[in-house]
């Protein structure tokens, strides 16, 4: 199956596939940031930073699975999917599997700690924030789905002048606001 929405002629949307390739690079860049802070600092520079970390790579990876999310949404899930993890942390089901398998102590942590879901919000700020910086802009060509203007109904318009806007607009239902007229 695959994960890569195609366009009506089978050719894949290429802005999508570009979105996939920088989440899968900033991934790998924030494993490597989190890992070298381990290796760099210590105390709660480290474990915050981490844990402030870890809500970034969720949300590339939100962004790799769901590239049309835009970043508001996909900052909100990653931040979902960290407080669940820490709260799962209240029952013993995470220090049981983090005392068999280092993988599942690094994903799932051992022990709730409170301060960690302020840490995993300023996170998910950050990587929105970068999302947002990062994501294709219309002026600069892209199409991300979450700066796409909408539609317009060309048949209500009332601008017929040559010099309007007729370049083609992506195929969906119109988003603009109809007002009924006023009554005096």
């Amino acid at each position: 199956m695959d994960l890569i929405p195609r366009r009506r002629d089978g050719a894949a949307a290429p802005a999508l596939r570009r979105t996939r390739a920088v989440a899968a690079a900033a991934a790998v860049v924030t494993v490597a940031a989190g890992l070298g802070l381990r290796a760099a600092a210590t105390g709660s520079t480290a474990k915050y930073g981490g844990d402030a970390l870890y809500t970034v790579l969720l949300l590339t990876l939100v962004v790799l699975v769901a590239p049309r999310l835009t970043p508001l949404r996909a900052a909100g899930t990653a931040l979902a999917a960290s407080w669940a993890v820490e709260f799962l942390q209240l029952t013993a089901v995470p220090a049981d599997l983090s005392r068999h398998s280092v993988v599942a102590r690094l994903v799932l942590g051992s022990t709730f700690n409170a301060p960690d879901l302020f840490w995993y919000v300023v996170g998910a700020a950050a990587g929105c924030l970068l999302h947002t910086a990062l994501a294709p802009s219309v002026a600069a060509g892209g199409s991300h789905p979450a700066r796409r203007p909408h539609p317009v109904n060309r048949a209500e318009s009332s601008d017929s002048s040559p010099s309007a806007d007729t370049s083609p607009r992506p195929a969906g239902p119109s988003r603009e606001v109809r007002h009924a007229p006023r009554r005096r």
